[in-house]
């Protein structure tokens, strides 16, 4: 089967002609023809009706059409990518490292003026599958991934911020120790929700020998702040760039609370020029 002989029957099923196709591939009838016998030839199966004046595509030419036409648009992809320039790379995320990524973007463009570098906005699982699929070159991530073809650099350390309310009894404090904390309710989203936050905070309270106090999880529709408002004697924990006026925000006196940013790349990646100075941007190693 060759990509000739889909592009000729994809343009037959299209005009229902061989003469028309052949014009607009600007080749002979008998070049269409031919191929288009010998994709037969190969299926075992007719995929035209032919008579004098009209030709119809047989039920088996119905069903493999949209097929043929599918693998014709993956071709024009490959080839587009291809030739898609060296210097473009397509970075995605969430909003929460939209700051940090865009600071690193403007110190990359500052040496490549040429650069084309994209930052779209992603769902973790879609920033993953963007990667694998080669949508994206890279993906930012909190924690850590083993997936087969795929490459984690480790970036930076991402802070966590504790959040209560500005009546709570730690609020004037200017940090906190996790021992302190644990005789307050903790709000969180359930679990199948924050997988992440929830493993760091349990083995942080679990490496001093004690465990958090949970209080009701907050509802998909709600904010943590506001369930803080509402349960003064509450906290949680929020990433470094999510703070909101209103509330008091804490560090853990001792650095506990962080997590891993990490690029998420295929190995196929690193031959990208600009792979390399955005991954030292977004560590912070350029001048």
């Amino acid at each position: 089967m060759e990509l000739r002989q889909l592009q000729y029957f994809v343009a037959v099923s299209t005009d229902l002609s061989f003469s028309k196709a052949a014009r607009r591939l600007f080749v002979s009838q008998s070049a269409i023809s031919h191929q288009i016998a010998r994709f037969e030839h190969e299926l075992g199966v007719s995929l035209f009706d032919r008579s004098t004046r009209t030709v119809t595509l047989t039920e088996v030419g119905s069903r493999i059409l949209p097929i043929a036409t599918q693998m014709l648009d993956l071709a024009t992809t490959i080839a587009t990518m291809a030739r898609l320039p060296r210097n473009r790379i397509r970075l995605a995320a969430n909003m929460t490292f939209a700051s940090k990524s865009l600071s690193a973007i403007a110190s990359v463009r500052s040496d490549y003026p040429d650069a084309e570098i994209e930052f779209v906005i992603r769902s973790f699982d879609q920033r993953i599958d963007a990667v694998v699929s080669g949508d994206a070159d890279m993906a930012l991530i909190r924690g850590d991934i083993s997936r087969p073809g795929l490459s984690v650099t480790p970036l930076w350390m991402d802070d966590l911020l504790i959040a209560m309310a500005a009546d709570h009894p730690l609020a004037d404090h200017e940090s906190v120790e996790l021992s302190e904390l644990a005789e307050y309710p903790l709000l969180m989203p359930p679990v199948s929700q924050q997988v992440l936050l929830h493993n760091v905070i349990g083995d942080k309270f679990s490496e001093l020998g004690i465990s958090p106090r949970f209080g009701p999880p907050i509802a998909r529709d709600h904010t943590a702040t506001l369930e803080l408002i509402n349960n003064p004697r509450a906290w949680t924990v929020l990433y470094d760039d999510a703070a909101v006026a209103g509330i008091a925000y804490l560090r853990e006196t001792h650095g506990r609370l962080n997590i891993q940013v990490s690029a998420v790349t295929r190995p196929d990646s690193d031959d990208n020029p600009l792979l390399q100075p955005l991954i030292e941007a977004l560590r912070g190693d350029r001048d």
